[in-house]
């Protein structure tokens, strides 16, 4: 895979204005040069034709038209000719409901998904039996919930030697005690496991539980309110993501809000932990965020855990915030397994420092509503050409007028990662539509754009602004100063900001048509994402 170099602007970007100590050049003349044309670049590029809003095919009985709609915490994997993509129990309207569990689809270019179907019919008879074990043997114990409900969330598909592991969280949303959730922590999530030689076959082999939400006795059953947020268990067992490590050991890392991220050594023949006897047989905390020695509601999840032979780092993808709105996507990386995990900056994230750089964040380009949600990634390659991938759902804003619940449609999100020469993963601007990558030429920059930077704000969409390229080498608009490219390695810089260029689709014009797309970091590891649009 080709690594780019990325260096930093010198703008504050706040307001999209050059800030005093700018690296960019003084602002031109604000009479635009004579333009020279671009000249044209894939235009027999024909791109994806589905709608983002799905309401008119909604039904289970048109599953078959819904391509990467309903799609919530993806997990990919290539087996033969096909990706297969597992995921939530999600769909608009609930629709999926009395059809089994953990949903899945295939596609063989990453554009066009066939929905299977699901994994399981039911839901596997070792959840009851181990959920009402484990009430039973508490002190004092407590009684079997004899008809419990169910959540079916975030699995995790990896291949491992010739077979494929389905790591799935089934939780248990009964209150411990009593019949409220409001005064009392619902019970227990479990992480299961499920093997098949074939994912085409969709026959699976339950090998039964491999962890369980455990208290560590730091808080009661009960809550003093529904807005107590402090959490029961050491470990929340939710959102499992699986690593071969460099050295061939087997990791299960998972968690969400209650205490953190923790990364939990398997059996590499079993895909389980060898022994679940005591607190510390149930992994190592690797991620939080803030106080993690005292904060128990710590606002993070859905980790995603890469090796990158290139860089010899460890990757940890996480979710901040909450997942209808505010989702964003962080990422911090290690030499080891276990951490410490440090993000751009040098900030301990296994400490609980703010994890920087972050990747995606609810944003909107012209000529459409935009996207929120965008978070709980899944990363993954293509073993051919070695090209990473990211996708995640990615929600309609909230209120968009003429659809009902509008927040609630949940389209699947593919999107090229790209990496920097100091070894930091990007994600483009744009979703991944297989658009040609051809020859970039100082000529085919020409022209005028919208970027985003992207500056973390809590359920607030970042929106475009638009700036020029101009022949003689400067810049106008929101920014100014003077651009160049390096065509052999796909480089724009923008004074000291560097920028990774692709070939890609702008799915906000009308025929969704192939354009120039750019992607890089400022600084303080904010996303700045740019597409071309004349």
């Amino acid at each position: 895979m080709k690594k780019y170099p990325l260096y930093i602007i010198g703008i504050a970007f706040l307001g999209f204005s050059c800030s005093k100590d700018s690296d960019i050049d003084d602002p031109i003349d604000p009479e635009d040069p004579v333009e020279e044309v671009s000249p044209p670049r894939n235009e027999d590029f024909i791109g994806p034709t589905y709608s983002d809003n799905y309401i008119s095919i909604m039904s289970w009985s048109n599953r078959s038209k819904w391509n990467l709609a309903n799609v919530h915490d993806p997990s990919v994997e290539k087996c033969d000719d096909y990706y297969y993509m597992y995921q939530t129990d999600a769909s608009y309207g609930n629709v999926h409901e009395g059809h089994g569990h953990y949903p899945y689809r295939r596609s063989k270019d990453l554009i066009n998904w066939e929905f299977q179907g699901m994994v399981f019919e039911t839901v596997p008879a070792w959840v009851k039996d181990s959920l009402n074990n484990k009430r039973a043997r508490m002190t004092p114990a407590l009684p079997a919930i004899e008809n419990p409900t169910y959540g079916f969330w975030a699995p995790c598909i990896r291949k491992v030697g010739n077979k494929y592991r389905l790591y799935y969280s089934v939780v248990v949303t009964n209150p411990i005690v009593g019949n409220s959730t409001e005064t009392s922590w619902t019970e227990r999530a479990f992480i299961g496991l499920a093997e098949t030689d074939d994912l085409a076959s969709n026959n699976w082999e339950d090998k039964g539980m491999v962890v369980c939400s455990e208290p560590d006795g730091e808080e009661t059953y009960t809550r003093t309110s529904g807005n107590d947020w402090s959490g029961y268990f050491q470990f929340n067992a939710i959102d499992p993501s699986f690593i071969v490590t460099a050295e061939g050991e087997h990791w299960l890392i998972y968690g969400s809000w209650h205490s953190g991220i923790a990364a939990l050594q398997l059996n590499t023949d079993t895909g389980k932990p060898d022994n679940l006897e005591t607190l510390e047989d149930y992994g190592v905390r690797i991620a939080g965020r803030g106080d993690v020695n005292n904060n128990r509601w710590q606002a993070l999840e859905a980790p995603e855990i890469i090796y990158n032979p290139e860089t010899d780092y460890y990757y940890l993808f996480l979710a901040y915030d909450e997942l209808s709105v505010a989702y964003n996507t962080r990422v911090a990386r290690s030499k080891n397994i276990t951490g410490p995990y440090l993000g751009i900056n040098g900030e301990n994230v296994t400490n609980g420092n703010e994890c920087w750089p972050m990747l995606a964040h609810p944003y909107a380009f012209a000529n459409h509503t935009g996207w929120v949600g965008i978070s709980h990634c899944c990363v993954f390659q293509n073993p051919e050409t070695n090209q990473w991938y990211y996708s995640s759902q990615g929600r309609l804003p909230e209120n968009v007028p003429g659809i009902n619940a509008s927040n609630a449609i949940m389209m699947g999100h593919v999107r090229e990662i790209n990496w920097t020469e100091d070894g930091w993963p990007v994600v483009m601007p744009e979703r991944f539509a297989g658009v040609p990558q051809l020859s970039l030429s100082i000529e085919a920059m020409y022209g005028q754009y919208e970027i985003i930077t992207m500056d973390y704000q809590y359920r607030t969409i970042q929106t475009s602004k638009t700036f020029k390229l101009h022949s003689d080498g400067t810049v106008s608009g929101i920014l100014s100063g003077t651009w160049s490219l390096n065509a052999s390695n796909g480089i724009l810089t923008l004074g000291n900001l560097q920028l990774i260029v692709r070939d890609g689709c702008n799915w906000e014009s009308s025929g969704r048509e192939a354009t120039l797309v750019l992607s890089g970091l400022t600084t303080q590891g904010k996303p700045v994402w740019i597409k071309k649009i004349n």
